[in-house]
């Protein structure tokens, strides 16, 4: 509590710079409304996936709901900066990548869909022109966390916010997480609110739409997280997690808040290895991981990790396959029976684009 506290009085100190932040990314935002700085277009359907806040609303389970759901139909890749890899430029997954050659978020998406493009560059403006060439039969492409570069217009705009953090109650950076303006929620074409509880009622429902006050065209949808079965890291054996276990939890990412409830309430006992978002672990880090494991019990003792950090933990294999570390999935599940509506209208904005070709 007074660590929080102290947080929020620091970052309140900090107003002056977010003024001048909001100063920044309104005359960005106005040139590119006046046209001065251009954006491109490009002749295939183009659906983003973003926030106006920086943190964990959901993008990365959120392009794997796209991509489950689109690929029966299409030929479905996948573009995003691949934050916190040690290459430049654009590049492709394969099946020798590691998080260190395109990122942790686009090689857990391979991982688990490898018959999708999944594409990195900083430039996407660059990149989809490349990621076009190397993968001609694309018929759809999702631009991860891209809902910020005007660069681009895509057709099909998703933007989250979470439930906890809603972008209208947020502020501009340092002093709030918002790093765009609140004003561009207008180009979303659907705005979803994340990480809701799973029983969340109608009148609040509601009083949320009311207050995020969308236009005629725009629909809001929401989610809640569900967390899969636990499988091994290495063998992939799946794993029940159970009352009696005492957990380890290791997470590097933006907003561990809902696994740590998930795993309170599915554990007896747990703590908790914290590291910065897309961390890239050592050997030191693992030497600490290994050490916190061992205090626990060795019977129901277990390391449980979220599956991007999963793909960051796996160059220590050979020690990893006698630990019981386990990497759990996590998925969005619409809200009031919507997902079928919000398939259906991304199923219209493709078969539309393509009736002009």
């Amino acid at each position: 509590m007074f660590y929080d506290f102290f947080l929020r009085s620091f970052r309140l100190l900090l107003l002056p710079i977010a003024l001048l932040y909001w100063a920044a990314i309104y005359i960005r935002n106005y040139l590119f409304d006046k046209q001065w700085l251009h954006t491109a277009e490009f002749g295939i359907p183009l659906i983003t996936v973003g926030n106006l806040a920086v943190g964990g609303t959901g993008k990365s389970p959120m392009v794997e709901l796209l991509v489950e759901f689109l690929s029966p139909h299409y030929k479905v890749a996948t573009l995003s900066r691949g934050y916190r890899r040690r290459t430049r430029g654009y590049a492709f997954a394969k099946p020798e990548s590691t998080a260190l050659d395109i990122g942790d978020e686009p090689l857990s998406l391979f991982r688990k869909y490898p018959s999708t493009a999944v594409t990195v560059g900083e430039e996407r403006i660059l990149a989809i022109p490349e990621l076009l060439h190397d993968f001609p039969k694309t018929e759809v492409i999702l631009l991860d966390d891209a809902f910020q570069h005007r660069s681009i217009r895509a057709g099909f705009s998703i933007l989250l916010t979470e439930y906890a953090n809603l972008f209208t109650r947020d502020f501009y950076l340092p002093t709030g997480d918002l790093r765009d303006l609140k004003s561009r929620y207008r180009d979303a074409t659907v705005i979803i609110v994340t990480k809701c509880s799973p029983d969340l009622s109608i009148a609040e429902r509601d009083q949320l739409i009311a207050e995020i006050s969308p236009l005629s065209h725009q629909k809001v949808y929401f989610t809640f997280l569900e967390y899969g079965t636990p499988y091994h890291i290495i063998t992939r054996k799946p794993y029940q997690l159970r009352v009696e276990n005492e957990v380890l939890l290791v997470t590097g990412i933006s907003n561990p808040k809902p696994l740590k409830r998930y795993v309170e309430e599915h554990s007896s006992y747990y703590r908790q290895l914290q590291y910065r978002d897309h961390h890239i672990f050592t050997i030191e880090d693992f030497n600490e991981i290994e050490v916190e494991w061992r205090k626990l019990n060795k019977k129901e003792g277990i390391i449980l990790t979220t599956e991007k950090d999963a793909v960051r933990l796996e160059k220590f294999s050979d020690r990893l396959i006698d630990l019981p570390v386990y990497s759990i999935p996590v998925c969005h599940r619409f809200l009031f029976n919507a997902q079928t509506d919000f398939e259906h209208s991304i199923h219209s904005f493709i078969n539309n684009f393509k009736s002009r070709e």
